[in-house]
């Protein structure tokens, strides 16, 4: 039995629950290939609602805003974004990570290939700035393609891990002594062709100059709100941190006062682009 433990959590962590994609493509989106970095990508392309408004709307048509799921999640999650976004001129694209949803691949590895991924999403996009809007998995892929992406020209990032062995090693089960952990991560390592150490979005951090919104829930436990500290203290550019009072994993975006304030920081960084 505590031979295969090293096993189990390689296991565990590579491949995070399936949640199927159940929902049909949102009003004003359709559902589209990409061609990632080695795998299909499946997601949504929601062009601007042409009656957002006249010239406001034809502007910001070349804005686009990429939704980033969280682990075990799929690109539903994005629906309200899509709701809120694409009705005021913007394109909005989300689609399910690799491992994930609809998407291919085997293997979760929490930005390492994923932040490559992204990068060929926006690749396929029309020209013009894009802000990337994630949440847990999401904003950690977020940050770790910004640090070396122009296009990419602000970041809303909730619940970020600050580097995959610090989380994962939080998150383990507490009869895994050190030596299960190591040899799990060795042997996710062997399996899935990546180097825990390399999937560091507060090594990214400090590569990124454009502005991030950082928001994470004060009371969460599985990734505790120092992981957003620790990548706000390393960022060159401007940037906020929001701790969401009572807030736990997954719930630091359900208030409408943090859509408020998200919607102001993305008007911000849009006039820094104008």
């Amino acid at each position: 039995m505590w031979q295969q433990l090293p096993g189990i959590g390689a296991g565990a962590l590579l491949h995070p629950s399936h949640r199927p994609v159940l929902r049909p493509s949102p009003a004003g989106c359709v559902a589209r290939d990409v061609r990632g970095a080695g795998v299909t990508l499946r997601g949504w392309v929601c062009e601007p609602d042409p009656a957002g408004g006249s010239g406001i709307a034809a502007e910001r048509a070349r804005r686009t805003i990429v939704y980033l799921h969280g682990v075990a999640d799929n690109r539903e999650s994005a629906v309200g974004v899509i709701a809120r976004f694409r009705p005021r001129g913007f394109r909005v694209v989300a689609y399910d990570s690799r491992a994930h949803g609809e998407s291919g691949g085997d293997a979760c590895t929490y930005g390492y290939y994923e932040k490559d991924d992204l990068r060929r999403v926006i690749d396929s996009l029309p020209a013009g700035p894009v802000v990337v809007i994630g949440t847990s998995l999401g904003a950690a892929v977020a940050l770790q393609e910004a640090a070396g992406d122009p296009r990419v020209v602000a970041i809303v990032a909730a619940e970020t891990f600050s580097d995959l062995r610090t989380v994962a090693t939080e998150r383990a089960p507490w009869f895994f002594t050190r030596g299960t952990i190591d040899r799990a991560f060795q042997l996710a390592e062997r399996q899935a062709a990546f180097q825990v150490d390399d999937v560091s979005p507060v090594h990214a951090a400090a590569r990124i100059t454009v502005p991030v919104l950082l928001i994470h829930g004060a009371e969460d436990r599985d990734t505790p709100p120092a992981h957003s500290e620790r990548v706000r203290a390393a960022l060159r550019g401007q940037s906020q941190l929001i701790l969401v009072p009572g807030a736990h994993h997954n719930e630091s975006l359900s208030a409408a006062e943090i859509w408020r304030q998200i919607d102001e920081w993305i008007a911000r960084a849009e006039e820094r682009t104008d």
